[in-house]
């Protein structure tokens, strides 16, 4: 199988070429693709270099930000386009260890979605702060509640996704252009059937670069979405 690693990027020039390397490391036979919303950094023109260098690393230029949403849906659409029958969706910051690739693939043989779980025996949270920790716990219980669905972390951004769940749910139906994305594609496969299991993973509290996510604001505005597509969605 082809397995594409979607990676959304915004200033990430301080990690990319570190990440990109330790991930050919574990999964030597993947291919990757950058997602960059025109990073004012340049992280665009350090995976322009490595690709030119090594043809299983793609970039997809986006030359506005139009926020994580529609960079996860951009990339999932081209990674398919490039033949994709595994797509893993990850952060660029390190807080996604790419060692918990395999075990992510190994278990998509028995799933449409494999979620890298915090929120599972064996998974955990490193070098976050309490509230964080808490804020993290009490939105899972929340998108629990609010879609009626046994999975334990619905918030987590590592996941992969068979080619056969994305074209179930319809790339094009999702609209969500924020980190609500996550809650909408999860709900969408869960709705039309496909089976979800969840993998421990440790997640890292990245060191390096900025944050993508204004905390507060993104938070009440996700909590609303979540109404939204519970409610809404069709």
């Amino acid at each position: 199988m082809k397995t594409v690693v979607v990676i959304p990027t915004y200033n990430e020039k301080e990690n990319i070429r570190r990440l990109i390397n330790r991930i050919l490391r574990r999964v030597p036979d993947t291919h990757i693709l950058i997602v960059d919303d025109n990073s004012p950094d340049d992280t665009e023109k350090i995976v322009e270099e490595i690709s030119a260098d090594n043809p299983q690393v793609h970039i997809l230029e986006r030359k506005d930000k139009r926020g994580y949403g529609s960079a996860c849906v951009d990339g999932f659409k081209e990674a398919m386009r490039i033949g994709a029958d595994l797509i893993i969706g990850m952060d660029g910051d390190f807080s996604h260890n790419p060692r918990f690739i395999p075990a992510m693939i190994q278990e998509s043989f028995r799933s449409d979605v494999v979620i890298g779980s915090r929120m599972i025996p064996g998974g955990m949270q490193v070098r976050r702060s309490f509230i964080r920790r808490y804020t993290t716990l009490f939105a899972n219980l929340y998108v629990r509640a609010v879609m009626g669905r046994d999975v334990r972390d619905w918030t987590s951004g590592f996941r992969c996704y068979t080619r056969r769940a994305l074209e179930k749910i319809g790339l094009d139906s999702i609209v969500s252009e924020d980190i609500s994305v996550l809650e909408e594609m999860l709900y969408a496969c869960a709705r039309r059937g496909c089976v979800i299991s969840e993998v421990p993973i440790v997640f890292v509290e990245r060191r390096k670069g900025q944050s993508k996510l204004n905390r507060l604001g993104k938070t009440i505005h996700t909590f609303l979405m979540i109404l939204k597509i519970r409610f809404l969605r069709t």
